[in-house]
């Protein structure tokens, strides 16, 4: 038996998520004493699935076919469920990225295997049980799940575990697995991305602000703090309803939900919807003028303060600092 994960790949190329999912297989691998193989679904270059190998993946199995080259959920979802089974895989790993999410359920169905989406944390081996922590609630709680199925499918949470090398000689083989007309039932014609932006769901590091910025003539100070920490954007729901910044950039319940390794939260005051979208970050800072917002109760750093003032002298210190 052994365990296999699905790498996403973006244009010919695997984003950090897409590591330290590998990453997260492995070590599960190690735990039950079995190899890994990862599953690449596209057109990706040799050397770029060879460095899989660098984070513990034996074997890669290339699936390169025209009628793949766009994600298609069901499609997609039928090839690593054959893959799972040419593998004789007992675990099955995806990262919960937008198109894991839509994924693992239906990979999960056609394994007739036992589902964990959102995991954080390793599995846990005792007495025989297979247990998996989770979140749970949007964000606000934490489950831990027994999976009891021959068969298992866990979708981690992206930055809940970190990319680990743990280097092997990655062999690619080709792998062409018979795919049903009723798989198309829904075809993808194109995919346009925002490639100049980091991608919200993969972001370390975001920078968010809501109405305590007053209108979308004041966003500049936000890219450009974004810009200088390598960071993403991000917004919250009355600000995105109100057409100031694009629906893309709403974390929250009803929006993204993200777990960066640091959120910055400028004028927003911290409805309960939109700290469930931001809650498992790693580390929140807060800049509100106003002292009762009940963001600074979950806040690790806190601000009191006009972002009008407070943020251009960030920006200044951080010129400063890298020049």
């Amino acid at each position: 038996m052994s365990v296999l994960v699905y790498v996403e790949q973006v244009d010919g190329k695997f984003k950090k998520s897409v590591f330290e999912a590998v990453s997260y297989a492995k070590a599960i691998a190690d735990i039950q004493g079995s190899s890994l193989t990862a599953i690449s679904i596209g057109n990706v270059g040799e050397a770029e699935l060879k460095e899989l190998g660098k984070y513990g993946a034996s074997k890669v199995l290339n699936v390169s076919n025209d009628q793949l080259k766009n994600f298609i959920n069901q499609a997609y979802a039928s090839v690593i469920a054959e893959a799972a089974k040419k593998e004789s895989a007992a675990v099955v790993v995806l990262s919960n990225s937008f198109s894991g999410k839509g994924l693992a359920p239906r990979v999960a169905v056609k394994l007739e295997a036992g589902l964990v989406d959102g995991a954080v944390e390793l599995p846990k081996l005792d007495g025989g049980q297979f247990l998996v922590k989770k979140t749970a609630f949007s964000g606000k709680a934490f489950a831990i799940t027994e999976l009891t199925s021959a068969i298992k499918v866990i979708a981690l949470n992206p930055n809940a575990f970190g990319v680990k090398e743990s280097a092997v000689e990655a062999a690619v083989e080709a792998f062409s697995p018979e795919i049903k007309a009723t798989d198309f039932t829904a075809i993808v014609k194109e995919i346009v991305r925002a490639t100049n932006k980091v991608s919200l769901p993969d972001a370390e590091l975001v920078v968010s602000a809501g109405r305590g910025l007053k209108g979308p003539e004041n966003w500049g100070m936000i890219e450009e703090l974004a810009n200088l920490l390598g960071a993403a954007t991000a917004c919250s729901k009355p600000v995105s309803d109100a057409d100031w910044r694009p629906h893309s950039e709403h974390v929250g319940q009803t929006g993204i939900a993200i777990s960066p390794n640091l959120y910055i939260a400028i004028g927003i005051s911290g409805a309960i919807q939109h700290l469930a979208g931001v809650s498992s970050s790693k580390v929140i800072v807060v800049i509100n003028i106003d002292p009762e917002a009940p963001f600074f109760k979950v806040a690790d750093y806190g601000i009191v303060g006009d972002a009008f003032v407070v943020v251009p002298k960030l920006i200044e210190a951080l010129k400063a600092h890298k020049g």
